[in-house]
C-alpha cells in the first residue's frame, strides 16, 4: 500500500477518501481551514475533516499549500503519491515535485471538456447528455495534465448539480481505486489532452442565479438544475425574492405575453412567458417562507401578473 497525501474539501471528495481508507493506504489529509457558515457565522469544518477525524487520520489545514514551510513539512513525510479531489487550491511547482509518483486528480468531467471550478454545473448548462470523471496527472495548468483513466455517466433530464455530483463522486472513487495501483506499478501510459477541444467551466457566482426572462425556457430550465443547490435560480415579485426550485419548459409556447409575464390561463399551473417558449414553475419559495407548488403560490398571489 502507498503513503498518500490526500487533498480535498467538500462532500464530493468524501467517497474518494473513504475508498482510499478501505483500500488500506496510509493517508495524510490536507483540507481547507474551518470557515464561518450559516446565519450565526460559526466555524464549520469541511466534510473531509469530519471523515478524517472519524478515522483518526493526520489532518493539515494550511491557508495555502504553496509556502516553503508547508512544502518542507510535506517533503519530510516522503509521500509516494498525492490524490486531489475538489481541494480548492492550485498546486505550485514545488508542491507538485514532492510525491514520487506525482498527484492524481479526480475531476468531474470528461476532460478536456469543462476544465475548471464548476464542471458539473457547466455540463448541465451546456445541455450535455453525458459527462463523467477523469483521473489525470496534475501539472501546473488548470486541469491540463495528461489523462490516466476516464468513466462516463449519463445526465438524466431532471438531474441537478446536487444529484449529478453524488453520481460522479461515487464513480470517481471507484475509478481512482482501480487506477491508482496500476499507476504506481507503472502500468499506465498517460495520454495528453487535446487542447483544441477544451472548454472552461468558470466558478459559479451568486449573481448567476438571477433569472433573465428574455432567455429561452430551455436555458432557464438548465439553469434551475445547474444552480441547485447553490446559488439557486431566483426572480422577484416587486422587491420580494422568489426561489425557483423546480421548473419545466414549454418550448413550443407562442403566446403574446412579454417575458416575465404570467400566462393568464394555463390549467391552473403557474406558467411564465420567456424569450422563447414558456416556463412552468412547479415548486417555488417566497423569501422567508416554505417551498410550495406553483399552483399554491399562484392562489396565494391573486394579483400576480409579472416577475422581474
Amino acid at each position: 500500500m502507498a503513503r498518500v497525501i490526500f487533498m480535498g474539501t467538500p462532500q464530493f471528495a468524501v467517497p474518494t477518501l473513504n475508498r482510499l481508507i478501505a483500500d488500506g493506504h496510509e493517508i495524510i489529509v490536507v483540507t481547507q481551514p474551518d470557515r464561518p457558515a450559516g446565519r450565526g457565522r460559526t466555524l464549520e469544518m469541511p466534510p473531509i475533516k469530519q471523515v478524517a477525524l472519524q478515522h483518526g487520520l493526520p489532518i493539515w489545514q494550511p491557508e495555502s499549500v504553496n509556502t516553503p514551510e508547508f512544502a518542507s513539512s510535506l517533503a519530510d513525510i516522503r509521500p509516494d503519491v498525492g490524490v486531489v479531489a475538489a481541494f480548492g487550491q492550485l498546486l505550485g511547482r514545488q508542491i507538485l515535485s514532492i510525491p514520487k509518483h506525482g498527484y492524481l486528480n479526480v475531476h468531474a468531467s470528461l476532460l478536456p471538456r469543462h476544465r475548471g471550478a464548476s464542471p458539473i454545473a457547466a455540463a448541465i448548462l451546456a445541455g450535455d447528455t453525458e459527462t463523467g470523471v477523469t483521473i489525470m496527472l496534475i501539472d501546473e495548468g488548470l486541469d491540463t495534465g495528461p489523462i490516466l483513466a476516464q468513466a462516463a455517466c449519463s445526465i438524466d433530464p431532471y438531474d441537478t448539480t446536487a444529484t449529478l455530483e453524488q453520481k460522479l463522486a461515487s464513480l470517481g472513487a471507484e475509478l481512482l481505486s482501480a487506477t491508482l495501483p496500476r499507476w504506481l506499478a507503472g502500468a499506465i501510459e498517460p495520454e495528453s489532452q487535446d487542447d483544441s477541444r477544451a472548454t472552461i467551466a468558470a466558478r459559479v457566482q451568486k449573481s448567476d442565479g438571477r433569472v433573465d426572462w428574455n432567455l429561452s425556457a430551455e436555458v432557464l430550465w438548465r439553469m434551475c438544475r445547474a444552480y441547485n443547490p447553490w446559488p439557486g435560480l431566483f426572480t422577484f415579485v416587486g422587491d420580494r425574492r422568489v426561489n425557483l426550485w423546480r421548473v419545466r419548459p414549454i418550448v413550443d409556447w407562442e403566446g403574446d405575453e412579454l417575458p416575465g409575464e404570467v400566462i393568464a390561463d394555463y390549467d391552473e399551473e403557474l406558467v411564465v412567458a420567456t424569450g422563447r417558449g414558456a416556463l412552468v414553475l412547479e415548486e417555488v419559495q417566497l423569501a422567508g417562507k416554505k417551498r410550495v407548488s406553483g399552483r399554491d403560490f399562484r392562489r396565494g398571489q391573486r394579483d400576480l401578473k409579472l416577475f422581474n
